[in-house]
């Protein structure tokens, strides 16, 4: 959700740079453009509404975008229209400060009155046009200090990238719950939202924690904590292929990383199996005294990575007999939940930076709960503040459709699940033999899924043109049933919903008619037939019927219209093969659709205000 891009450089034009990353972010959601850098001694600002290539139609009209110091911003409305006057970057009235931001300033309404008082002239409907006044108004001659004071008076959540048309060649960030990394290059020094938009020019990092500021110039970065304290912070290095951030060919992100998947998820299995056959949680460990006082396990998350808690909570519990609560993190800290000492809570979240999810975890902290993560992205704020973390190793997922981040989650929780269960005793060693023998053969057939990637394309076709959709299934054909759903909606904009396949009769069935498009998960073996009892009832009332079913089930495809076949896996391992067919299923819909699949309208990769 929105980006920042920031360079200061000697001798190299900031301006392509900060196109080229504003590019690298597209994926992250956007409605309008802009940049910020120097001319003639003073800030020039060119921005505008819609994709980066009306700001690049800009720039190219412009004289003297040579300057060697810059931020770029893609911003996703939330106070305000999309319109270039509310675009980022915003400037002061003087002209003396220019800002981008990602976050919101909740006190930005009593902050714009007391500015006004001061005579400050507002152009925009934004909260961030407030801290570019605030700057201003607060400047005494440092820039560093000026923004330590502004900083202060801000509540809610923000990372800043800051030009002074007093300090020509320097940049100053700060941040607080919104990402914001620095990245160190030979040519100069970068700050980003994301490391992808800066993989290209270097792969040595600084992650700021919250409070933290920097200053940049083009030789050095210095870093001050909260207090303007210069601190010394460790450089990481971002081991990920530059090429994981391309397209290699593929027609879009969603597809690549659709393919990508047997590769990654064995990338994410394959270290945490010993040769003896026990399993490594990175170091995690439990003793079974400790396992045995948790009384609730709590799952939180948001979206895709909520459905992966859905699953969670079906094979956690078969495993482990401990009860395991699934709980939308935005609405978690909204009912009084009952966590404390004896909760265990897994908090997923792709990026590491869900707001929602962030703020969750604190909560269920504050109470006592141990905090294990399951997260993508390597020094996130969700990973910094767990007390365990899993990573899952997935490389960067530009679509904002998620596809691997899913699949990959997945298989941490079926680890952690048999770790438990073993610790326990409600398992024994062969039965975990047997079970990681079959979770080591998901990625091959995964593979041999996606081998039916022509045959959904052309059943896509035939659906693309749909107005509605109802996915359907029982236990956790029902829990990938959410996931599928979510992926025919969000990228081809067509109405989806998903249901139980028992509560079909309980109101749904009425919105059932001729040509009405349903998809029936059938995998669950032991409630096939009751599934299938209800693909008879909406066949009945006219509903075309796509079923999803394991190869060898004859009866599943005499009752729907057409049917797909998947391999046999072990029961709670089946998500992971099923989810791939409606992977696939979306994509070529959204496709046929001529939908911008990789980019849907407004969505965002990273929820990073509330």
């Amino acid at each position: 959700m929105c980006g920042i891009i920031g360079f200061t450089g000697d001798n190299v034009p900031a301006v392509p740079i900060l196109v080229d990353g504003l590019k690298k972010l597209e994926y992250r959601g956007y409605d309008s453009a802009g940049v910020a850098y120097f001319k003639d001694n003073k800030i020039e600002i060119t921005k505008s509404k819609g994709r980066l290539t009306v700001l690049e139609d800009l720039l190219k009209t412009k004289k003297g975008t040579d300057g060697t110091v810059g931020i770029g911003h893609t911003r996703w409305a939330t106070h305000g229209e999309p319109s270039d006057i509310n675009s980022h970057p915003h400037i002061s009235n003087s002209g003396l400060f220019a800002v981008v931001h990602n976050g919101i300033i909740e006190n930005y309404a009593t902050l714009k009155e007391e500015l006004k008082e001061k005579g400050c002239n507002f152009l925009s409907d934004t909260d961030t046009e407030v801290i570019a006044h605030l700057l201003e108004t607060s400047y005494d001659g440092d820039f560093i200090s000026t923004v330590k004071k502004a900083a202060s008076r801000l509540e809610g959540s923000y990372a800043l990238g800051i030009l002074c048309k007093e300090n020509p060649g320097q940049i100053v960030c700060v941040r607080r719950s919104s990402p914001l990394i620095i990245g160190v290059g030979t040519d100069g020094n970068y700050i980003a939202s994301d490391i992808t938009a800066i993989l290209t020019h270097t792969r040595k990092i600084y992650q700021l924690d919250d409070g933290e500021m920097a200053l940049l110039t083009p030789k050095k970065v210095t870093i001050f904590d909260e207090d303007g304290k210069e601190i010394a912070k460790k450089v990481e290095k971002v081991t990920w292929d530059v090429a994981a951030a391309e397209k290699g060919g593929y027609e879009h992100f969603m597809i690549k990383e659709i393919m990508e998947q047997p590769h990654v998820l064995a990338e994410t299995i394959s270290p945490r199996i010993a040769s003896d056959g026990s399993i490594n949680l990175d170091g995690i460990d439990f003793t079974k005294e400790q396992l045995k006082k948790v009384n609730r396990i709590y799952i939180l998350a948001c979206g895709s990575a909520y459905h992966v808690g859905v699953v969670g909570k079906y094979v956690i519990e078969k495993l482990t007999s401990i009860p395991v609560e699934i709980d939308l993190a935005s609405e978690f800290r909204y009912r009084n939940p009952l966590v404390d000492s004896n909760s265990m809570v897994i908090i997923i979240s792709q990026s590491g930076e869900t707001a929602d999810t962030l703020a969750a975890l604190r909560e269920a902290k504050t109470k006592g709960a141990r905090i294990i993560s399951i997260v993508n992205t390597v020094g996130s704020s969700i990973a910094r503040e767990s007390d365990d973390v899993l990573y899952t190793w997935a490389g960067p997922e530009i679509s904002v459709a998620t596809t691997k981040a899913y699949s990959t989650q997945l298989s941490l929780v079926y680890l952690f699940a048999i770790y438990v269960a073993n610790k326990l005793n409600k398992i024994g060693d062969a039965e975990v033999k047997k079970l990681l023998s079959e979770l080591n053969a998901l990625p091959d057939k995964i593979s041999e899924i996606l081998k039916l990637a022509p045959q959904i394309e052309t059943l896509a076709n035939r659906y693309a043109y749909l107005e509605h959709a109802y996915f359907i299934g029982r236990n956790l054909d029902y829990a990938v049933a959410l996931e599928a759903s979510l992926k025919l909606k969000e990228i081809s904009y067509i109405h989806s919903e998903a249901y139980a396949a028992g509560e079909l009769k309980h109101g749904t069935i009425s919105l059932i008619e001729k040509g009405t498009f349903v998809v029936g998960l059938c995998c669950c073996e032991r409630l096939v037939d009751k599934t299938v009892s209800n693909i008879r009832e909406v066949k009945a009332r006219g509903a075309e019927v796509l079923a999803l079913a394991v190869e060898g089930n004859d009866a599943v495809a005499k009752e729907a219209d057409r049917t797909l076949y998947i391999p046999s896996t072990h029961e709670i391992f089946m998500p992971s093969l099923e989810v791939v067919p409606m992977q696939l299923l979306g994509y070529y819909i959204a496709k046929a659709r001529n939908c911008d699949i990789d980019k849907p309208r407004n969505l965002a990769k990273s929820v990073t205000v509330e």
